[in-house]
């Protein structure tokens, strides 16, 4: 058992719901930020026997929009945990932000209150696309996030979407060679997906919103990849990129499967001991994980250990994700009666293989660069098994 485990802690809030996303993110009037401080301290303590006097390789405040948290609500939350843990210079403090003036104004406060890195929501350096994604800042405001993020914090990472609506080959190449100019080490790059529930789930299959097709989306992804080596940057993710020891700790920890707790609305805990893998899921609803936390100082929807099947399945699914893919060996490490065959579909394995979309020996299976980016199309018809991720 592991003696390093990550802290996730979600803020559900954020100035306006954008009508791509899907994630647990909801606009409230008011928000009282001392109830909110209280009840992740409650719950902190709460779970204080997983992660205390652990060393905790990274904290993540994702959301929702996380900068929009009093700053002494980011710094009593990190205060907490190092009172309960051990936290040092090399703890990864990740908080997400989004480029508004209110946000900006705020970062030195964030850095004063443990904040080490920043991951800010660009995701268009063009106007007109802002506004289609129903983002709440300009272009220039997103430019001089990036800016005043980089003069403040040691590690600055951005997020951009692409393959959006009426988006050629050519203007997206301009976008990310601009992005570069400003970026200091890390980026995150997403297709535009659509998401069941979001706005723009319904103006697609109403064929009011039309997307790049499939060849150009393609073109796409390969130019970037073959563009950022070209900047020292290595995709070591499907969707991350970075130089060399700008990776993100806390997102690999997702990735390789090691503990994470997750604390707040909707948030999902991994917690890996010798022999099991523990899965949490709290209450999704704000308001519902608020009164359940206050009543009995966590919010807990669901609590149950995995099969091993399970477990390893999983395993695959994040590990997969990642450039080096994943060690055979280290995927039976929860059960010696479970096979390879058991989860993987070696038909497939070998189909896949011929076809130049991964590689595999007794030790190792990763995908090349085109079944990276068929991930979400392959993985699913690589598994036996009919469990799918919680995320």
């Amino acid at each position: 058992m592991s003696n390093n485990i990550s802290i996730y802690v979600h803020w559900p809030f954020c100035l306006a719901k954008c009508p791509y996303c899907d994630f647990n993110s909801h606009v409230a009037e008011t928000i009282n930020h001392d109830v909110w401080l209280k009840s992740y301290l409650q719950e902190l303590d709460y779970f204080s026997s997983i992660f205390g006097g652990k060393y905790i390789k990274s904290i993540f405040f994702g959301g929702g929009t996380p900068s929009l948290m009093e700053p002494r609500v980011v710094q009593g939350i990190i205060e907490k945990i190092s009172s309960l843990a051990i936290i040092n210079n090399n703890t990864e403090i990740t908080l997400e932000a989004n480029p508004t003036s209110f946000e900006i104004n705020k970062f030195k406060e964030f850095k004063t209150s443990g904040i080490n890195r920043v991951s800010i929501g660009v995701q268009a350096l063009k106007n007109k696309d802002l506004f289609k994604l129903g983002r709440q800042h300009d272009a220039g405001a997103a430019r001089q996030a990036i800016i005043q993020a980089n003069n403040i914090f040691d590690k600055v990472s951005f997020d951009l979407i692409y393959a959006r609506s009426g988006q050629t080959l050519k203007e997206w190449q301009m976008e990310l060679m601009e992005a570069c100019e400003l970026a200091s080490g890390h980026i995150s790059l997403y297709q535009l997906t659509v998401e069941k529930g979001t706005a723009f789930y319904k103006l697609f299959h109403d064929g009011k919103l039309s997307l790049p097709n499939n060849d150009l989306a393609a073109q796409m992804y390969e130019w970037t990849t073959e563009y950022l080596a070209t900047q020292g940057y290595t995709r070591y993710e499907i969707s991350n990129y970075a130089k060399d020891s700008y990776e993100c700790v806390h997102n690999l920890t997702y990735w390789n499967y090691q503990s994470y707790l997750g604390i707040g609305p909707g948030a999902h805990s991994r917690i890996i001991s010798k022999n099991s893998v523990c899965s949490i899921m709290m209450y999704h609803n704000p308001a519902k994980w608020l009164s359940a936390v206050l009543k009995s100082e966590a919010g807990i929807q669901s609590s149950a250990n995995l099969s091993a099947i399970e477990a390893i399945t999983e395993c695959v699914m994040m590990g997969l994700r990642l450039k080096e893919g994943i060690n055979i060996k280290n995927l039976w490490w929860l059960s010696d009666c479970v096979e390879m065959k058991d989860v993987i579909n070696l038909d497939m394995v070998k189909y896949y293989y011929n076809l130049g979309l991964l590689i595999y020996s007794d030790k190792y299976i990763y995908f090349t660069n085109k079944g990276l980016m068929l991930h979400n199309y392959l993985v699913p018809r690589l598994l036996v098994s009919e469990y799918k991720l919680i995320s």
